[in-house]
């Protein structure tokens, strides 16, 4: 398969993840992260929930979209399970689908 040619978007993307598992092989950094990562995504979950409620959205089409975004995860989350070095990315799609579900299920228990 051909290289294909770096371009300056694709070296500053490279270069941040770089640096920021540089950054994360503190584990009190790690776990920070993956911490507001967690919490970033229950705050997405009940917020996609509460808009979609309260808008008149159809529920059905709104409840595909959250479960489309996990099911990507999920098949994302082969691929980097796949990956040698470090996990972080793998931890942090990780983090991200749980909190999106338990997000997603405060506001069903809210609702009954």
């Amino acid at each position: 398969m051909p290289k294909f040619q770096q371009t300056a978007l694709q070296l500053t993307v490279n270069e941040a993840v770089d640096r920021l598992l540089r950054w994360a092989v503190n584990p009190w950094r790690r776990l920070s992260l993956l911490v507001i990562v967690l919490l970033g995504a229950y705050f997405i979950g009940t917020a996609l929930s509460t808009l979609t409620s309260t808008s008149g959205f159809s529920e059905p089409l709104a409840a595909l979209l959250p479960v489309g975004l996990i099911e990507l995860a999920v098949r994302w989350r082969r691929s980097l399970i796949r990956q040698t070095g470090d996990k972080l990315g793998l931890q942090l799609l990780d983090m991200a689908r749980i909190g999106l579900l338990y997000g997603l299920l405060m506001e069903g228990f809210k609702i009954l």
